[in-house]
């Protein structure tokens, strides 16, 4: 399976919005992310549902609710976000055929896609963090507790 560029892409973005202005303690809505992102909030449930479900984020419920990393950033590999983006791909049964395809080229996408693989295993959100605070990118102070009665 060759990364799905398009969603994979977002998957990537989203937990990086997602570390970037909340982490683990804040939450960040989903309308925020839309907005930031210049997506429709409708477009991506699927995505944030389907990285919920894979505990790299935490869906939280409420007025104040949102999304959070389901885990600390140091601890998620690109990689993981790349495989809950692809999804499962059915096998193409009426693609390609023939001796080249079987001998060169597929060995030759399996080789790119082990030396992909092998870069998003060793990357995680938390590099990506520092790479954003080395372009200049300056995250969000977190808002004061406030307690009304």
């Amino acid at each position: 399976m060759l990364i799905r560029k398009d969603r994979a892409m977002l998957a990537i973005t989203i937990l990086l919005d997602v570390a970037f202005h909340g982490g683990r303690q804040s939450t960040v809505s989903a309308a925020d992310l839309a907005e930031r992102l210049g997506l429709a909030r409708r477009g991506m449930e699927p995505l944030l549902q389907a990285l919920s479900r894979a505990g790299l984020l935490e869906s939280v419920r409420g007025p104040r609710g949102g999304y959070r990393l389901g885990r600390p950033r140091r601890d998620i590999k690109l990689s993981e976000i790349v495989v809950v983006a692809g999804g499962e791909e059915p096998d193409a049964v009426d693609g390609p055929r023939g001796a080249l395809l079987e001998k060169v080229v597929e060995p030759l996408w399996l080789r790119l896609e082990m030396s992909t693989q092998g870069v998003l295993a060793g990357m995680t959100l938390d590099d990506l963090l520092r790479q954003a605070g080395a372009a200049g990118l300056q995250r969000p102070d977190a808002e004061p507790i406030t307690f009304a009665i």
